[in-house]
């Protein structure tokens, strides 16, 4: 298990007391790995500070304004590359059948994109093959790194720490594509309503076969070094 990434994942998570109770816990983790740059960690503090000292239900609000309410911060990942095209749904079929391969079954009713839980499964891969996992999605994350910094949220450091983990840096186009898209603030109602019916993001022809993300999930098919598959981690 990647200590460094299951962190991370927790910390786009809907935020709950016990997140709370443990960000000191996080923050050790974070630190004794020792896999994200110094400048990094401590771009993250504020993060842990927030979780640690701001009211619960304060907290739960905030996350909600900022990933629930606007399209351009969704952390659902295939929101940004597939939109409402009809290739969207087969990709989720793959990547949760990528996810029952390394042993993880997902339990709640959330998708199988959403980035924590897409974290989750970059976790129980070795290193090198976790940093290939997250290079495939990084123009999304740059973005929405970009997005999150524009607002003045601490979120916008975990974006930066899965950019830099990544080691990979985004295609131009693709990230260009992201930017020119509409990203409005979630107290503009008008604004908010209108980026919901905008035409699906697409990058290229739909094509009976995938790329990209999708291509190297399926081309996944052995275990993760040391990880034991099953329902059980």
């Amino acid at each position: 298990m990647i200590a460094t990434l299951k962190v991370l994942s927790l910390l786009l998570s809907y935020p709950s007391q016990e997140l709370k109770d443990e960000a000191g816990a996080l923050r050790a983790a974070l630190e004794g790995e020792r896999l994200l740059k110094p400048q990094t960690l401590r771009a993250l503090e504020p993060l842990f500070d927030e979780l640690a000292r701001n009211d619960l239900l304060e907290l739960q609000g905030r996350y909600v304004d900022l990933f629930d309410r606007t399209r351009s911060l969704s952390l659902h990942l295939f929101e940004h590359v597939h939109g409402e095209s009809r290739e969207r749904g087969q990709a989720m079929i793959d990547l949760r059948a990528a996810y029952g391969e390394q042993g993880l079954l997902m339990v709640s009713d959330e998708l199988p994109d959403f980035l924590p839980a897409f974290l989750e499964f970059a976790a129980v891969l070795p290193l090198k093959e976790a940093r290939r996992t997250l290079a495939e999605p990084v123009h999304v994350l740059q973005a929405l790194h970009e997005r999150l910094q524009a607002r003045g949220t601490p979120y916008a450091a975990v974006l930066a720490a899965l950019v830099e983990l990544s080691g990979a840096r985004p295609h131009p186009d693709a990230l260009q594509e992201l930017r020119a898209k509409p990203d409005p603030a979630a107290d503009d109602f008008e604004a908010v309503d209108k980026s919901w019916e905008e035409e699906a993001v697409r990058f290229g022809p739909e094509t009976a076969e995938p790329t990209g993300l999708m291509a190297k999930l399926r081309a996944w098919r052995r275990p993760a070094d040391g990880v034991r598959t099953g329902p059980n981690r």
